[in-house]
Formats: structure tokens, sequence, C-alpha cells
């Protein structure tokens, strides 16, 4: 597929600061998930260059996922590592299949409601597991989002009082500063035409300085190795090629392999799925993106990733929303990024490891910040309860669980909102108040499904005694098999229990309601 060359500059520039965003998630979520740091790195390199390629979105980028974790820590200790890429591979193969399949066309049903609380959800969690990486307490791995309570036994908010008291002057200075330039770049007119240069890089640029120059002038809060970014170094060739890590051929014979390779595949291309329509929301450009493309990116990468050795791979919001936020406007920022991750591992391991991790979470913040924008919770209540109630439900169920559980529960109570909604659209009365010996007229939708029987069946039986319904089709398509049994059924019992006369009009001559009139005028 052709790239753009348009915005080369912008999508270079988001390219760089993806990339450091994502080098330390990378290798947290790899040494969270109990596999090789380097298996992280292989993944964000695969995720960025091969499914950026490949990959129909111009925002969405690739990488490791937090959301697979748990599945991957567990599989990793029953299985050993190599029975483990096994399962990538036949999670990629699977994903494929989906992908040509054409099964991503679910995406289109996720509601706009439940996407933003997702969004939301995620800005909250950012910043609450940054904030202790600003301050210097690094115990927590970056990029473990959604994974809570598995190594040990602390609550949501416990780790995050517990942080403080480990506070380091250095970390947080070097967070202050950080924050600063970002917001500078972002408000201040003069530094806001500097499209050259990322406010993220600067305070990254800023935060290896600072170190360096606490290290001559207050070397008591010099920033030390465990609260730097820990890239692994090779001294070899060969000792860069060992981190490469083969499947087991065995494996795609172990039953154990395939059930964790159909978990993955499954949560994965979910997980994609919602980033994906995330991503097309947040586009400042307003595109849209083929799902059944991702999936088939996704699943080639992951194929990819499963023989090299690294970890599966999703679609990921933190990093998409960081490249949009950084002004991606193409694919080739993804790329770009995947292709900065190769370089720095094999030309800069040394000058990466001095990024204070304080400078990276001041970014993810900034990030966290805009994503939970209070403007979003204003526009989402101005929206009305039916888009309200479903946000902010998904938005604590995913703050309080995880993605996948906290964007199910969202989901059941937007259905419920749906539904209620739809039975309301089943018809309109042509007056609102009735009295006996009035006639009240009924107008049924274009389309008139089961869903909506409850709600005609309840209309029924509340109508006055002595008073005369008109029951208009003159505007329907469709009217499901079981509410025109419901009507014959009000119309011979029903109405006769009230002395109402039914009149029915337009309807059509397939749905024989005629017949069922013999006692009531029919039009």
């Amino acid at each position: 597929m052709k790239l753009s060359t348009k915005y080369f500059k912008a999508d270079m520039l988001a390219g760089m600061v993806v990339f450091l965003v994502a080098l330390p998630l990378c290798l947290g979520i790899a040494v969270a998930s109990g596999a090789p740091p380097f298996a992280g790195i292989i993944s964000g390199i695969i995720g960025g260059i091969a499914v950026g390629y490949m990959s129909n979105s111009n925002v969405s980028v690739s990488g490791p996922a937090a959301g697979l974790i748990a599945i991957i820590l567990v599989a990793v200790t029953e299985m050993g590592y190599q029975t483990f890429l096994t399962a990538v591979v036949i999670a990629g193969a699977i994903q494929l299949a989906l992908g040509l399949a054409k099964a991503g066309g679910i995406s289109s049903y996720f509601p706009t409601s439940v996407i933003e609380g997702m969004l939301v959800a995620i800005g909250i969690i950012i910043i609450k597991k940054e904030i202790p990486h600003a301050i210097g307490y690094d115990l927590d791995h970056q990029g473990d989002y959604f994974y809570y309570n598995i190594l040990d036994d602390t609550n949501y908010f416990s780790d995050l009082i517990h942080s403080f008291n480990f506070a380091h002057a250095g970390s947080i200075i070097i967070a202050i500063v950080s924050i600063a330039i970002i917001v500078a770049f972002n408000k201040v007119p003069a530094l806001k035409k500097l499209k050259a240069v990322p406010g993220a890089l600067v305070a990254v640029v800023a935060g290896i300085l600072l170190n360096e120059l606490f290290s001559f002038a207050w070397p008591d809060i010099i920033i030390k190795d465990e609260h730097l970014v820990l890239l692994p170094i090779a001294n070899s060739f060969n000792e860069f090629t060992s981190q490469f890590t083969a499947p087991s051929l065995a494996g795609f014979l172990n039953v154990k392999a395939w059930t964790v390779g159909v978990t993955i595949a499954i949560v994965a291309s979910i997980e994609t799925l919602l980033c994906l329509e995330a991503g097309d929301k947040m586009d400042p450009l307003k595109r849209f993106s083929s799902a059944n493309k991702e999936l088939t990116a996704q699943g080639i990468g992951n194929i990819m990733s499963g023989l090299l050795g690294g970890l599966p791979m999703t679609s990921v919001i933190v990093r998409t929303s960081a490249n949009i936020n950084a002004g991606a406007k193409t694919k080739l920022a993804a790329i770009a990024h995947g292709v900065f991750l190769l370089v720095a591992i094999l030309a800069i391991p040394g000058l990466l490891n001095k990024i204070p991790m304080a400078s990276l979470a001041a970014i993810l913040i900034m990030i966290g910040l805009k994503l939970a924008s209070i403007k979003t919770f204003k526009h989402m209540w101005h929206n009305g309860a039916q888009q309200f109630i479903p946000f902010i439900v998904t938005v604590i169920a995913v703050v309080f669980t995880d993605l996948l559980k906290g964007v199910g529960i969202g989901l059941v109570v937007s259905i419920y909102y749906i539904l209620k909604g739809n039975m309301k659209l089943a018809y309109f009365f042509r007056k609102e108040k009735h009295q006996t010996g009035e006639t009240i007229h009924i107008e049924l939708a274009q389309e008139v499904s089961f869903l909506n029987k409850a709600a005609i069946k309840q209309t029924l039986s509340h109508l006055p005694i002595n008073c005369t319904v008109v029951i208009n089709a003159a505007n329907t398509v469709y009217i499901d098999y079981d509410v025109l049994e419901m009507i014959k059924d009000f119309m011979n019992f029903g109405s006769k229990d009230k002395n109402i006369s039914v009149v029915l009009k337009e309807f059509k001559e397939e749905y024989k309601m005629q017949e069922y009139a013999s006692n009531h005028v029919s039009n």
C-alpha cells in the first residue's frame, strides 16, 4: 500500500513521541508477563513496522498489550516460553482467518457512549498508574494497566497512597519540569508554532540533562538506575541474536497451547476492535478504518511475533492516543515508531537508559488528562441520560475491573437503553391524554420488531373502556409475527372486556388481519 508523504514531518515527529512512550511500555509489559524484556521490544517493532504498514488505520498503533498480561503470565508459567510462543502463532492464525472471513464488522456495533467511557477510564487509569513513576516509586512496571491483584494483595488505591512514602525529590522535580514543558508547548503561541520540535521530546531531553546536572551539583537527588529506562544491551552480535526465541513445534500438538491461542485471539481481537473504533473517533480528520484489514494485519503480526520470540500484540489505546496527540496524520507515524525502536536497540541503548521514568510518566499523565477531560463529561451529560448513564457506568466499570469486563458492563447498560428507546419508537399517539369514549390513534413505526411487543401490549392493556382505537400501519415496512399475534389476541379477547372498538388501517394483505376483525371496524 502506497504511503503518503504529505505529512512526513508531522508523522515522523509523532512517531518519535510514540517511540518514547512505547519503549518503557514494551519492557514493562514483558517483565510483568514473566517474559524476557526483549520480547516486548520484538512485539513493539513488529507492531509498528509490519502491522502499521498492513493496517488500514491512519492513527492506530500496535504493540504488546497490558490486557493480555494475566493470560501470558499463566501460560508461560504452565507451558514454558517456547510452547507459549506456539500459542501466539496459533492466535495470529485465528485472527488472520477472522479477518479474511470479514468478522471485524462487529466493531460497528460498539455504542459511542461506551467507547467514550472506555477512553475516559483509560485516561484515569493512566494518571493513577503514572503518578508513582512521576514521584520516583517504580515498583510497578510501567505499562501494567488493568493488572491488579495478581502479583500482590494491594487494592486499587492503596499502592498509589503507598507510593508517596517513597517520593524521590529528583524524580518529582523532573516530572514537574517535564509537565511544565509539555503544557508550555501546548499553550504558549510561540512554542506552539515550533512544529518541528514536539514538547514531549523536549521534556525527555530536559529530564536527561537535569539528571546529569544533579550528578554534579546535587548528588543526593540523582535518579539512579532503578528509576531510569532499562533497555537490555547486547555486547556482541551473537548476544543480540540469542535474545530471539523460536516456538516449539511440538507445541502444535499441545491441547493447552491451542486453548491459550484461542483465548489470546479472542481477547486480542476484541481489544483491537475497541481501540480501532476509539482511534477513529479521536482522529482529527475523521477517517474510517477497515476492521477486517486490521484483524488480518494483527494476525500476520502475531504470527511473526510468535516466530521470533515476541509477545502477542493488539492495537493499543495508550500508544494510539499518544500518536494522535503528537499530531500524527497517517500510518507513517506508527511505522516510524517501530523503526525508531529497532534503531534504538541497535545503536543507542546506552543513551536511552539515561531517560528518567519520571519524564515518560509526565508525558503519559498529560495524555491521561486529555483523555479524561472534563469537557467529555459535560458533553455526555448534555446528550441526556440514554448516553450519559452507559458512559459513566463504563468509566467506573473499566477503572475498577479491567478493559473487557468494564466495556462488557457498559454494553449491557447501553443495550438496555437502546431497547428502551426502541420500544418507544415503535409507535406514537396522536394524543397523550385519553378519556373514556375518546378515539385514540396509534401509528406504528417503519419497523416493529419483537422488541416492541411488550411496550405495545402495555399500551393496549391501559386503554380506557368504551373507546375507539385506530391502529395505523400506513408507514410500516415490517411488523414482527409476535406483534401481529398480540394485536389479534387483543382484538378477539382484550378489547371485548373493555368494549373497545378497534380500527385497523393500511395493514398489508399478507398479514391476514382482516379475518380477525369481524367484530370491529377495519379499513
